[in-house]
């Protein structure tokens, strides 16, 4: 079949719009990895300002990682799967806490066991193995390491210490409400795009952004920090 061929004056026509669009889309794409922090930032002060069914602070002082992903989203009633983007905080050598990591959750088979549309989680990473399992590429909850929900209240931690078998805990909240959620088979993965966006970075590595040698360090990647750290021992 006979095609038209490009004249050669449409290709700086198309080179000149692709140049000219790309801008654009690297500050759309900066702006939306900004908005995706702050709500982050939001959640992590709303499920710590709730004493009474709050994260336990034994689990946290003890914690190697923090992950929150604002707003997962259900894609099925009941059985299905569901999405969410978030940031996790590791737990550095002596004691404070790293810059933000950009990542993605994805997958999972059991839907939650209320009918929220959507649900702030934040998993608490207990081992330095799967913090490392999550940075170092692709990670499955309960396949990689054991998923289960975390005692409520700032003292749960404490009485039930003994009982945390689980490498990692899982808090939600619906609508303001605390919610039961099933994470299992669902994967998390480190969001390179999203962090050379924050960073202002061609390309950055967690492991950089882990020992805070990125680029450019946004205002609000240290509220985080801030935030969480307010709330947590700083002990190795």
């Amino acid at each position: 079949m006979w095609m038209r061929s490009r004249s050669p004056a449409t290709i700086p026509i198309l080179v000149f719009l692709v140049l000219l669009v790309l801008p654009v889309a690297r500050v759309a794409h900066a702006e939306e990895v900004m908005n995706r922090a702050q709500n982050c930032l939001d959640v992590l002060q709303d499920f710590l300002k709730i004493p009474e069914k709050g994260i336990s602070s034994s689990l946290l002082a003890n914690a190697q990682g923090v992950a929150i992903i604002p707003d997962v989203v259900k894609l099925a009633f009941v059985i299905g799967g569901r999405t969410g983007k978030g940031v996790l905080l590791v737990r550095e050598a002596d004691g404070s806490w790293s810059l933000p990591v950009f990542i993605e959750l994805k997958g999972g088979s059991v839907g939650w066991q209320i009918g929220a549309q959507s649900t702030d989680v934040i998993l608490v990473f207990k081992t330095r193995q799967s913090v490392n399992g999550l940075l170092n590429g692709q990670f499955t909850l309960g396949a990689d390491a054991s998923i289960a929900a975390g005692p409520i209240g700032r003292q749960a931690g404490a009485a039930t210490n003994v009982q945390l078998k689980a490498e990692i805990y899982s808090y939600a909240r619906s609508r303001g409400v605390f919610a039961g959620i099933s994470l299992d088979g669902s994967q998390l993965k480190v969001d390179d795009d999203a962090d050379a966006a924050f960073y202002e970075a061609q390309a950055i590595s967690p492991d950089l952004i882990v020992v805070g040698d990125v680029p450019e360090e946004p205002p609000i990647a240290n509220q985080i920090v801030d935030l969480l750290a307010a709330h947590t021992p700083n002990t190795p």
